[in-house]
């Protein structure tokens, strides 16, 4: 237990000032980098201002982002997520730089007796989860006193806490100064509770260019298209693009595989219905679901509506105390018993058994993939997989979308392609993803380049033709409008254009609005314009609108001012977030950072 606090109170010294605010939680990455220093481990990467990043720093910082990301994902780490692993450590490493030189140029300390006050009242996060810190689930403070003044306390653990506390309270003094001038007025809230709370209904005219104008009834000619191009030939680029042949060998568990998981779950359902207690026990060991394994198998109370089709229709029909037969959905098989059952509630617990590869389906399908590895060495793509009994297609390649329909996910092939400029006629290791293990062979590649005429012309036509068929209809609305200036009704005005009058409402200013959208002039004018009064012609995105309001309802002052102090707090917090975000991407901008990284760092192979 004190080596696990110890561990944990060491991991949270690592982590920058960046963990305290969510908008800077960094997405970890990868797997052993595969690249090593020029230079011995305390060797200079780069400079912050003039301060050295050293390699040593670098990698403790890049193996705990490492091993964090490795921990959440099944899937092995590609070489991509590898390149992007070592940029979130640099750029923890460079903001934990300028946070330390912004705390000595405001002369930001902390003393002693801080550390003391926060180590007696603030434990790290942490520990909070601690179960000998906890009293009915509870964190207890008395007993974290008890525990620091008692000799399991060893002197590491307080050394290690005390470093914890010299290193977060000049960063949070620090986060405290920056958020101090954010204010906000009474003004300003009850402008944002209007936002939410007032209603509004209307009646309007939507005029859709795309419905109102055919493109038959629209002339574009060679000479527009060709003076469009020669106006914005920067906007038409072709992207790069490959075409590859691949062969893939799927991962997912095959019928033999499931037909292994419902006989395994058979069998735990034996065992789990045998003496009192051996459900929870059951559970607590085989079930793959561990957050309810914890509890004996326990979901608690589920409501109708909470779970999978299959799932909700056993619990609602199986009986009281007795374990259902394997019900199968998408995580599994699930051994479900219902303890209680109300019309909409159930008390439930249950065993998932997963489907899953068994050891001869893992051990085929991995010398499958040896044998295609080995083969691909000596021989084409396609003798390989001709030798083997495999399927080859042949696909495109877009860097812009690493991903292939039955695939998935091909980041390490892009990379290959067209980072590393695999040749034409080269065939790629064996790369993977959580669905499949996939080889390339490079059939040919083009790389990005403006597109000529020829080939922007459809675009083109079709930006000009949408740009007619709205100048057209903006034609069409100002009748309509002017049907309304003369007496007309809605309706009247409506049909000069041939469309009907329709109604929406009520809605906030911030909702989305069916037929209308969202925060433009049409949802605008309803909040703007006085009950009974129409608009002129409207202009959004969508296409042109006249728009009537026909009811309004007002923000409740007085449920305003009972939520104020709860409300100010949260938008405080979120604009101190955002003047902290501000501040460190200023720092990030301001400071001379040189990354030597290239030059530093190689792939092992070059190093050796």
């Amino acid at each position: 237990m004190m080596q696990q606090m110890r561990e944990n109170t060491k991991w949270i010294m690592l982590i920058t000032a960046l963990a305290f605010v969510a908008l800077m939680v960094f997405e970890w990455g990868m797997d052993a980098s595969g690249r090593s220093a020029d230079a011995m481990t305390g060797g200079q990467l780069g400079t912050v201002n003039g301060e050295a990043i050293t390699y040593g720093e670098f990698s403790q910082t890049y193996r705990q982002l490492y091993e964090q990301r490795q921990q959440q994902q099944s899937a092995p780490i590609s070489r991509v997520e590898n390149r992007q692993i070592e940029d979130q450590a640099w750029d923890q490493l460079v903001m934990d730089r300028l946070i330390s030189q912004e705390l000595e140029r405001r002369g930001i300390a902390v003393t002693d007796a801080e550390i003391r006050s926060a180590a007696k009242f603030s434990p790290p996060p942490d520990f909070y989860q601690y179960e000998i810190f906890q009293t009915n689930g509870q964190f207890d403070l008395n007993k974290y006193h008890q525990f620091l003044a008692s000799p399991a306390a060893d002197n590491q653990l307080l050394l290690d806490l005390e470093s914890y506390y010299r290193r977060m309270i000049p960063r949070s003094k620090l986060f405290q100064q920056v958020g101090a001038a954010t204010v906000v007025t009474d003004g300003e809230l009850w402008r944002l509770y209007r936002e939410r709370n007032e209603t509004a209904s209307i009646r309007y005219v939507a005029l859709d260019p795309r419905q109102l104008v055919a493109e038959s009834e629209v002339t574009v000619g060679d000479r527009d298209i060709a003076t469009y191009y020669s106006e914005h030939r920067e906007d038409f680029e072709r992207p790069a693009r490959a075409e590859v042949q691949l062969v893939s060998i799927d991962k997912t568990p095959t019928a033999a595989d499931t037909a292994a998981a419902l006989e395994r779950a058979r069998e735990v359902r034996a065992e789990a219905t045998g003496a009192e207690g051996a459900f929870a026990e059951v559970a607590t060991r085989e079930s793959a679901d561990e957050a309810s394994a914890a509890a004996g198998g326990s979901l608690g109370t589920i409501r109708r509506g909470q779970t999978v089709a299959p799932f909700e229709e056993a619990v609602w029909s199986a009986r009281i105390g007795q374990v259902t037969e394997p019900v199968l959905t998408a995580f599994g098989y699930h051994l479900i018993r219902v303890d209680a059952r109300e019309d909409e509630s159930a008390e439930v617990a249950h065993i998932l058994i997963p489907i899953q590869r068994t050891i001869e389906s893992e051990d085929s399908m991995l010398a499958r993939v040896d044998s295609l590895e080995a083969l691909v060495e000596r021989m084409s793509l396609q003798s390989a997989a001709d030798e083997l009994g495999m399927r080859v297609r042949t696909t495109e390649l877009n860097p812009l979308l690493p991903t292939l329909p039955g695939v998935g996910p091909v980041d390490e092939g892009v990379d290959w392609v067209f980072e590393e400029g695999a040749p034409a006629g080269d065939v790629s290791p064996v790369f993977e993803n959580e669905q499949r293990y996939y080889v390339m062979e490079l059939v040919e590649r083009e790389e990005a380049r403006p597109l000529t005429l020829e080939e922007a012309s459809p675009t083109i036509r079709s930006i000009l033709v949408a740009r007619q068929q709205r100048e057209r209809t903006r034609d069409l609305g100002r009748q309509v409008i002017d049907r309304l200036k003369t007496g007309a009704s809605l309706e009247q005005a409506a049909a000069q254009a041939n469309v009907p009058v329709r109604a929406a409402g009520p809605f906030t200013r911030v909702e989305f609005v069916p037929g209308v959208g969202s925060q433009n002039a049409a949802v605008g004018a309803a909040f703007g314009l006085d009950v009974g009064e129409t608009s002129g012609l409207l202009e959004t995105p969508q296409g042109f609108y006249v728009v009537q309001v026909t009811a309004r309802t007002g923000a409740d002052r007085a449920a305003w001012e009972a939520q104020l102090d709860q409300q100010r707090r949260q938008v405080l917090s979120a604009l101190q977030n955002q003047r902290l975000n501000q501040f460190l991407e200023a720092l990030k901008e301001e400071a001379q950072v040189v990354d030597q990284r290239d030059q530093v760092l190689q792939p092992a192979s070059a190093s050796t």
